[in-house]
């Protein structure tokens, strides 16, 4: 069994690590992890209570590190756990947070390293990293996964307009339920689809149901800056969740 190494935020080799990941100097990193083994595996936080991986740092908001995808490879390369993940409020891993920062390049390198596309865990719903990129609109991160191969269940269909997926989980024994239906219209509006919305209306979704964030499909489309859908919304008795 390997022992877990944990490091405050504060201390010296920890910071060191972070500046070198943030500012996408891969050298330094190199360095760091020869002069300090086993530093790839170390948590950066609190043995009882929030910590993360440097793998979390790589990926953590906003993303899009300089070198990201170099340093991915050089932290596995060093024994980082692909998988490892975050302890507090969630246990979500980097391939979680590079789905939530649409960072594409840093998803392939931990997808070719190893990473488990269907790693549950997602603050959005207990799931894999596509629900995580999906509720978030992290619409290229998504549209990746799906490449990559990721299960994709109604919600996440309805929001990314795979139409042929929807029409065959519409058609599952036993049916969608009422519920279901309405998060999937939810998510259609929320990211601009047409089509989807339509196939889920006419199984009996709810036009005006209040779901996410207190927000109507309506709501969600105009969000979303979704307007010519909003117009069809609208067009079809459609109110937002102010004027119910």
């Amino acid at each position: 069994m390997v022992t877990m190494i944990y490091l405050d935020a504060g201390d010296p080799v920890a910071l060191a690590a972070v500046a070198a990941i943030q500012g996408g100097d891969v050298g330094a990193l190199r360095r760091l992890l020869h002069e300090h083994p086993g530093l790839a595996r170390t948590r950066i936080g609190d043995p009882e209570g929030v910590s993360r991986t440097l793998l979390h740092v790589v990926t953590d908001w906003p993303g899009h590190r300089p070198n990201g995808p170099r340093t991915v490879e050089a932290l596995v390369a060093a024994g980082a756990e692909v998988d490892g993940r975050f302890a507090g409020p969630h246990a979500e891993t980097a391939l979680h947070w590079a789905a939530s920062t649409d960072d594409v390049p840093v998803l392939d390198a931990l997808l070719e390293a190893g990473a488990d596309i269907e790693a549950p865990g997602s603050v959005v719903d207990g799931g894999a990293p596509l629900a995580d990129a999906v509720a978030f609109g992290q619409w290229n991160a998504a549209r990746r996964l799906v490449e990559r191969g990721a299960r994709v269940n109604l919600w996440q269909a309805a929001a990314l307009g795979l139409t042929e997926r929807v029409h065959d989980l519409l058609r599952a024994d036993p049916p969608p339920g009422r519920r279901e239906l309405n998060g999937a219209l939810w998510c259609a509006c929320h990211g601009g689809r047409r089509e989807t919305a339509e196939q889920l209306l006419s199984r009996g979704a709810e036009l005006d149901h209040v779901g996410y964030d207190g927000l109507t499909p309506l709501d969600a489309a105009c969000r979303s800056g979704a307007e010519e859908l909003a117009v069809w919304l609208r067009a079809r008795g459609a109110t937002t969740a102010a004027r119910r």
